[in-house]
């Protein structure tokens, strides 16, 4: 049985890796692509996942979004991801228009055409999401839930309290983690662990095409150690397919949005704050040998 989910992101390398496999595997039904500022503007990250659309003749629609947060000022990590934020390969470039609809609207019609549930997948900042639920409350009624990168029970990434994803919109982020929809929290907890090892990276150009494409995207991320580089949207789509291989504990999360927290989310880990409610289940642990196994089996079955 597919599932069939919206990928709201902004690619973005390791972005790239999970768009890759969404749009290729069996299994995955991507009906649609939004995008957002963040690991670039949203004008790179709309042509990006144009560029991935076009570089896998699919025709899944791609609808450009928030151009920037709700409240605070934008902050990229071209620092990581490039100034393009997907370096090092040369895509073709006639590539297709988006969506004449913004993001939101693109977001709610998809949705609420949609014989089944969907879930949305939110690989970059909030923001789309969050405006969404203010705009159009009735589509949470059709949202089967949300499993997100982003967020730390630890340490952060972008300070040492807060992960990317969720500092560059924690408003919209709290928004989404108070919106009653299901969350999985996919964050650094995992994504530190599964890290692409070395031995991985270097198999990805004998593969195909498409293994070519993304080794030589991902040895620009500067998100990167000697274990490895992490591949953090990648554990979404991984969540989806083998949730056997992640371990998750059910809690409530809040969003710190001021001081220097910023960004923080706090996990009532002991259940003792909000009288034993929940609205996330917060990824803890990973089988980091499957997860790269898994990524050079999805690779290796792609035609291109």
């Amino acid at each position: 049985m597919t599932i069939k989910i919206i990928m709201d992101t902004d690619p973005g390398i390791d972005d790239a890796a999970a768009i890759t496999m969404a749009i290729n595997d069996d299994n995955i039904d991507l009906k649609l692509i939004t995008t957002v500022a963040g690991n670039v503007t949203v004008d790179k990250t709309t042509k990006n996942a144009l560029k991935l659309v076009r570089f896998f003749n699919s025709d899944i629609p791609v609808a450009a979004g928030a151009k920037q947060p709700l409240i605070k000022p934008f902050e990229d990590a071209a620092r990581i991801h490039g100034e393009s934020g997907m370096p090092g390969y040369d895509f073709p470039e006639d590539l297709p228009k988006p969506m004449n609809k913004s993001a939101v609207e693109a977001l709610h019609d998809a949705i609420m055409a949609s014989d089944e549930k969907i879930t949305l997948v939110p690989t970059g900042s909030y923001t789309n999401i969050a405006l969404l639920f203010s705009e159009y409350p009735e589509v949470k009624d059709n949202i089967e839930r949300i499993v997100a990168m982003g967020g730390s029970l630890g340490k952060g990434n972008m300070t040492s309290a807060a992960e990317f994803n969720v500092f560059t919109d924690p408003h919209a982020a709290r928004i989404v983690y108070n919106s009653g929809v299901p969350i999985v929290m996919v964050g650094l907890d995992i994504t530190m662990k599964a890290l692409l090892t070395p031995a991985s990276l270097a198999k990805l150009p004998e593969l195909n095409e498409t293994g070519r494409m993304l080794h030589d995207i991902i040895i620009h991320d500067g998100d990167n150690s000697d274990s490895g580089i992490a591949m953090h949207d990648v554990n979404t789509i991984f969540y989806l397919l083998h949730p056997e291989a992640i371990t998750t504990e059910d809690m409530w999360v809040d969003v710190q949005t001021e001081g220097p927290a910023m960004g923080e989310t706090v996990g009532d880990i002991r259940g003792a704050y909000h009288d034993g409610k929940i609205n996330a289940s917060v990824c803890v642990d990973i089988d980091a040998a499957a997860f790269n196994k898994w990524f050079i089996n999805e690779v290796s079955n792609i035609s291109k």
